[in-house]
Formats: C-alpha cells, sequence, structure tokens
C-alpha cells in the first residue's frame, strides 16, 4: 500500500502482458463491455433491495399490519403510530430502526472479511446473496408486523453487505475500469430504486406489490455473474494465467477454480496489517462521509417535516429517499469527468451538510422544502463521489498482490460510519419528538 499520496505501484507488467499472449482486439473489446456491463448490473442489483428498504422505512413503520390485510400499507397511510401534536408527526419508532436492521448484518459480514470471508469460494456467496435478496422482498411484502418486516430488512442487509464484499474483492481480478462501472451501478441501484418505489405507490400501487415486483432483481443479479461476467484473462491484473478463451466465456462455462481469490490468502497477519494502516487515510474519511450522510437520511428525513405542501409526510419522505439518490448516482458515475484526490474534503463539506440540516430541524428557519430539495441532491453528490474516489484512489496505490485484501477491508468504511448514525439518530429522534 502507497499511502494516500503513495505513488501507483508497478502494476503495469500484470496489464502489459505479453502481446501475443492476447486475443485479439475484437474480441478484446467484447470482453472489456461484457464486464463493463456485468459489473455494473452487479452493483444495480446488489443494492437495490437495501434501497428500497430504506425508501419504505417510513411505510414499514407507519402501520401496524393486521392479519388478513393481504392489501400491505396503504400509498399514502394515514397511521395512528404518529404523534400528531408533534410538529415533526413523529413515528413511535425512528426510521434508524430500519436503517440498523439494514446495516448492522452487513457490519457483522464486512468485520469477518478480512479475517476469512473473502477466502470462500465466490459462486455460492453470489447464490446466497440471491436468494437473501428475494427473500427480503417476499417477507416484507407479506409481512403483518413490524417486527417480522425487519426480518424481512436483516435479509436485505445480508444480501447487500455479502454480495458488496464478494464483488469489490472480485473487482481485484478485473482492469481498475470495472471499479468505475461498479460504483455507478451501486449508484443506479439508488436512483431507480427509491424512483421505482416512489413512482409504483404515487401510481397506487400498494406498497406489498411494490416489492413483490421487483423480485426479478435478485433473479438478474444471479444472470449478470454467471451468464453475462467473464473469467479473467491473462490481460487482467490477479489473472491466474487461464488460457485466451477463458477469458472470453461465461462463469457458468468457465473451468476457473472455483473462484478462489489468489494473492490475499498468501497474506501474514504482519501484512495485512501494514496494509491497513496504509488504508486508514480512505477510510476514516469514508467512515465520516456516511456517518454524516446517513444521520442526515434517517435520523433528519422523518424530521424534515413540512405541512404547507401538497405532499404527504409520507411522500415527503420517499421524495427525499430519491433526491438523495439521484445525487449518488450522478457522482458515481462521474469518476472519468472527475477525479478526487482528498476524500477528506468530502467528508468536512458533508459534516457542515449534517451540522445545517440539524439546525434547521431545532430552528425550522428554512421557508420551503425546495431549498431542503437541493441540500439533499448535494448531499448524495458529495457521498457518492467520496466512495467512487475512494476505491479508485486505493486501486491505484496498492499493488497486485494487496488489491483484494484492500477492497475488502475498506468496504466496512460506510457500514462502520452508517451503523454509528443509526445509534445516535435513535435517541435523537426520541428526545427532539419529547420536546415538540
Amino acid at each position: 500500500m502507497g499511502g494516500c499520496a503513495g505513488r501507483r505501484l508497478s502494476d503495469s507488467e500484470g496489464e502489459e502482458a505479453n502481446p501475443a499472449l492476447r486475443p485479439p482486439p475484437q474480441d478484446r473489446q467484447g470482453t472489456h463491455w461484457k464486464n463493463a456491463v456485468g459489473f455494473w448490473l452487479l452493483g444495480l442489483c446488489n443494492n437495490f433491495s437495501y434501497v428500497v428498504m430504506l425508501s419504505a422505512a417510513h411505510d414499514i413503520l407507519s402501520h401496524q399490519r393486521a392479519p388478513g390485510n393481504q392489501s400491505h400499507v396503504d400509498p399514502d397511510p394515514t397511521p395512528t403510530s404518529h404523534n400528531s401534536s408533534s410538529r415533526f408527526d413523529c413515528n413511535s419508532v425512528s426510521t434508524a430502526a430500519v436503517l440498523l436492521a439494514d446495516i448492522l448484518p452487513t457490519l457483522v459480514i464486512k468485520l469477518l472479511a478480512p479475517l476469512g470471508l473473502h477466502l470462500l469460494p465466490y459462486s455460492p456467496r453470489v447464490l446466497t446473496s440471491g436468494v437473501c435478496a428475494a427473500g427480503s422482498f417476499i417477507l416484507v411484502a407479506f409481512s403483518h408486523s413490524v417486527g417480522i418486516s425487519l426480518c424481512g430488512v436483516v435479509l436485505a442487509s445480508i444480501s447487500s453487505g455479502l454480495g458488496e464484499v464478494t464483488f469489490l474483492s472480485l473487482t481485484a481480478f478485473y482492469p481498475r475500469a470495472v471499479i468505475s462501472w461498479w460504483s455507478s451501478g451501486t449508484g443506479g441501484a439508488g436512483l431507480l430504486g427509491a424512483l421505482s418505489y416512489l413512482g409504483l405507490t404515487q401510481a397506487g400501487l400498494s406498497p406489498q406489490h411494490t416489492l413483490l415486483s421487483m423480485l426479478g432483481i435478485p433473479a438478474l443479479l444471479l444472470a449478470s455473474y454467471f451468464l453475462l461476467l467473464t473469467s479473467p484473462g491473462p490481460q487482467d491484473p490477479g489473472g491466474e494465467g487461464e488460457a485466451d478463451t477463458a477469458a472470453r466465456q461465461p462463469l457458468i462455462n468457465s473451468e476457473a477454480p472455483e473462484w478462489k481469490p489468489g494473492s490475499s490468502s498468501h497474506l501474514s497477519l504482519q501484512e495485512r496489517w501494514t496494509v491497513f494502516k496504509g488504508l486508514l487515510c480512505y477510510i476514516v474519511p469514508l467512515v465520516l462521509v456516511y456517518f454524516a450522510e446517513y444521520f442526515i437520511n434517517q435520523g433528519l428525513f422523518e424530521l424534515l417535516f413540512f405541512r404547507n405542501t401538497f405532499l404527504s409526510h409520507a411522500q415527503q419522505y420517499r421524495w427525499y429517499q430519491m433526491l438523495y439518490q439521484a445525487g449518488v448516482f450522478a457522482s458515481r458515475s462521474s469518476l472519468r469527468c472527475c477525479h478526487i484526490r482528498h476524500t477528506w474534503a468530502l467528508a468536512l463539506l458533508q459534516c457542515v451538510n449534517l451540522a445545517f440540516l440539524l439546525a434547521d430541524v431545532w430552528l425550522s428557519f428554512l421557508p420551503s422544502i425546495y431549498l431542503v430539495f437541493l441540500i439533499i441532491l448535494y448531499e448524495g453528490l458529495l457521498g457518492g463521489a467520496a466512495y467512487v474516489n475512494t476505491f479508485h484512489n486505493i486501486a491505484l496505490e496498492t499493488s497486485s498482490e494487496h488489491r483484494e485484501f484492500a477492497m475488502a477491508t475498506t468496504c466496512i468504511s460506510d457500514t462502520l460510519g452508517i451503523s454509528l448514525s443509526g445509534l445516535l439518530a435513535l435517541p435523537l429522534h426520541d428526545f427532539l419528538c419529547q420536546l415538540s
């Protein structure tokens, strides 16, 4: 690990393989686009259920379903669990409860990743991720209690966390460009997930049928991995010297040895500790960025309630989520246009966002919800830029034998920040709602 200001290490030997071993240019171009589209779809599908559960958080908590109610929650519920005397129109439980159910299992998975989880074969991990995503949609859709719904959210968290560790580690075996495609796909998941939930419920579809309509996403994830993504060839960093033809085969037909990671399994504890210390200058800013933005999203969104608009409280919450995800998608797709070296600056700006919106919740000085819309869009731009630039910088500054471990380790940053924000947002919600 070269450190945050370190130079790009000599991976060029792996990328500039013997030209005689390379497949023809047309085949290389086809392989490039298969892998680019494959990683974009994997990013999209992996984060989709996670985003949908956060978008549905207000609905999950705002109505206790009665057994036999097959319509799930009304698109715009008038919940009995709200504190209608509060100027915040509070739920009895903060949406941070859904955030914690959606992130704590991911945190456990990512903590285990550097300790050996990333040494398991890839295919079983991908299958498990797909099955958990499908199970989350079904369980929440047919749930009649908040507790069972939260169990479904936990399944979405397991799917997203396991998938992120798996696919970010997998980028170590491909050209670095796939990191940009993966990041753009995860941003697309945020936008499409929030927009689809918002659009379908606004159109009158019940949240239950909205969730069931999304069951094709886990199937698309499995198809993208097994049928579209190709096994890495000798032209890819981290490739294991497979034949040229193997590099152009879908994974389901590949004879690669169970897709076990190559280099990082041989790292000693001392080497892993050295790499980890070099990663701290990226991990700490990313933790701060995600702490601030998810404190806003799940701690303050619900409290940024404007009564003088045509949007109901539930609709305002969904619009906040959608605009945030739109900003994330735009910035996670911007790596080719804008490369940010010093990600600590993004952390500082996101903390300023948090302080400003927290002051507005307390003092109510913003006159219009449209100003909040702009701030939330900007918040998403900062968060997405921090994510994609962090992993891009790590890919540039780590050697090929350390890259897989570095990716698996750094992906804990966002999850740790989100978890801390959820833990603090719960007591803040109760405190503000009791005062108002």
